[in-house]
């Protein structure tokens, strides 16, 4: 037990002296950081202290002559009284404070009053450096004032030079910049003088003049020729062509009110005068940028001129064809209506038909109305050519929409007489159809012609009388007109069609009969079917006689059928 107890107390010896190192290191290395921040800050503390304001200060005291600097240079003297008096002790104090907390370990304090300090030397600083810079302003002045007016006084005669030399391009201006350059010479002058007299002050004031002036020189002696040429020769005349050329359109006829040209030249020269007046004192602001503006605008007119000269010519052409084509129409629509109680006793117009051909009348007489109006106008000079044109084109427009209505009117009623003319020819074609018929018929002695026959031709001929009784009726209706002819035509071409095969099966069968006399003597069978044959052709059944003939021979003489066709055709 007494060698365990030994062992803990040993361990705990060992923990304790560990602590007390860890500590110590701790506090070591809190206490040289401290020290480093505060050898840093009594450094910056004597670079303030060190500063060369006295120096600078001996040196304005060699030119004090003048009240103005002398106010200042007491200020500035004071100040700095200040901070070596008050600020720079105030400083070693509080670092001497801040030394002392931190050898009594208040760790706590000292990070406070290092704060604090830091706070202080940072006004301190700021201070001292804003005064050294106000001192310095007046100190190294000279130097630098001496090298900014060398470089202001070269521009100054660099302009005066390019200003000589081309004098005559500023015109009356020209006294007026004369007299700007005499008034920056005087600046010049005042800066020697403020120089001499030490007055530093004004000097400063004086540059920024110059320099203000030289750069407002830069742009007169640029823009000024440019203005003088535009605002005194190139725009009054061109104001001029404008006006001769406005006076001259007008007294041709040409309406050109909306323009506003008169008014527009009023006050273009209203703003000529201004921009001169503005010139004379060099005041150049916006200038350019304005007569851009007013030329543009007169050229713009110039075009707007020629516009209207083209208008007018494309007006009146076009109005001239659209009286020309609007003549013919009314004429054309006015002699349908004087011959239509004509057309309906001919033809049997529709309901729709007439109403489109009245609407069409009243369509056109409310155009001739516009038309008219437009002429009013026309010779008023109420409206530009540009917005007549736009006027006449609807007016052809509408004028075309009528004519196509006019066109569809008069394509069904010359429909309807194509149409009747058209059934007058197919009822000739149809009746010679039917003769032609009719003697074939006759050339071929057949010993009877089927009740079939007479059917169909009883059926052809009454529908060509219902042709004739369709044309002669007033009105005519096309409609059954053109029903009756298509009718009366398929029936007469199917008689024909008839006419046609029964003359050929019946000649066909005759022959067949014929040639198959040779072998009736000799074969009874071939005989008895022959006998029948005839008695079916006397009948007027000459299909089926010509069937049974072919049938009884094919069996004596194979391939009868091809020889009769070959014989047939010969004949």
């Amino acid at each position: 037990m007494d060698e365990l107890t030994l062992i803990f107390i040993t361990i705990f010896i060992i923990m304790v002296v560990i602590i007390v190192i860890v500590l110590n290191a701790i506090q070591n290395y809190k206490n040289k950081k401290i020290k480093k921040q505060l050898e840093q800050l009594e450094y910056e503390k004597n670079i303030i202290d060190s500063a060369p304001i006295n120096p600078e200060l001996a040196k304005i005291e060699a030119f004090l002559k003048n009240e103005k600097l002398e106010i200042m240079y007491n200020d500035w003297k004071e100040r700095l009284n200040v901070i070596k008096t008050g600020h720079i002790p105030k400083l070693t104090d509080m670092i001497i404070e801040t030394e002392y907390s931190l050898s009594r370990m208040d760790y706590r304090g000292t990070t406070h009053k290092l704060a604090k300090l830091e706070i202080e030397i940072y006004k301190v600083r700021t201070n001292s450096e804003i005064l050294l810079d106000e001192i310095k302003e007046i100190t190294t002045s000279e130097e630098k004032n001496r090298t900014i007016i060398t470089n202001l006084k070269t521009k100054y005669r660099t302009l005066y030079q390019k200003f000589i030399d081309t004098k005559i391009e500023y015109g009356e201006i020209e006294k007026s910049i004369t007299l700007q350059f005499e008034n920056i010479a005087h600046r010049f002058e005042n800066f020697e003088d403020s120089m001499e007299n030490n007055e530093y002050t004004e000097v400063t004031q004086i540059i920024k003049a110059i320099d203000q002036m030289l750069k407002h020189m830069e742009v007169v002696i640029e823009e000024t020729p440019a203005i003088v040429m535009t605002a005194m020769t190139i725009l009054p005349k061109k104001i001029k062509d404008v006006e001769n050329t406005y006076l001259s359109m007008v007294n041709s006829g040409y309406p050109l009110d909306y323009l506003n040209v008169e008014y527009n030249i009023e006050e273009a020269n209203k703003k000529i005068e201004d921009i001169i007046g503005r010139l004379k004192v060099l005041n150049l602001e916006d200038s350019l940028f304005e007569l851009k503006v007013l030329l543009d605008y007169f050229d713009s007119l110039f075009t707007d001129f020629e516009k209207e000269k083209i208008n007018r010519n494309v007006y009146e052409e076009n109005k001239v064809s659209f009286k020309n084509k609007l003549d013919k129409t009314t004429k054309l629509i006015n002699d349908i209506f004087d011959q239509l109680d004509d057309i309906k006793k001919v033809y049997n117009l529709s309901n729709d038909d007439i109403d489109l051909l009245k609407k069409v009348r009243s369509e056109l007489k409310d155009l001739t109305k516009d038309f008219n109006l437009l002429n009013t106008h026309t010779s008023n000079n109420t409206f530009a050519y540009s917005k007549l044109v736009k006027e006449i084109e609807g007016l052809v427009l509408k004028l075309a929409n009528i004519e196509e209505k006019l066109d569809s009117s008069l394509e069904a009623i010359g429909n309807m007489k194509e149409d009747e003319i058209r059934a007058r020819q197919q009822l000739d074609e149809v009746k010679l159809i039917l003769k032609d018929s009719k003697n074939k018929l006759r050339e071929y002695n057949l010993p009877v012609v089927p009740k079939s026959y007479y059917v169909e031709l009883n059926e052809a001929s009454a529908a060509i009388r219902e042709i004739v009784v369709e044309l002669e009726k007033t009105p005519i209706t096309i409609s059954v007109l053109n029903t009756r002819v298509d009718t009366a035509r398929d029936l007469v071409l199917k008689l024909y069609s008839t006419t046609k095969e029964m003359l050929k099966t019946a000649m066909f069968a005759e022959m067949a009969i014929v040639y198959g006399n040779r072998y009736r003597s000799n074969i009874s069978e071939l005989d008895k079917n022959l006998i029948y044959s005839e008695l079916l052709f006397f009948k007027g059944d000459y299909h089926r006689s010509l069937e049974l003939t072919i049938n009884a021979l094919n069996k004596i003489e194979p391939g009868i059928y091809d020889k009769l066709i070959s014989l047939y055709g010969e004949k």
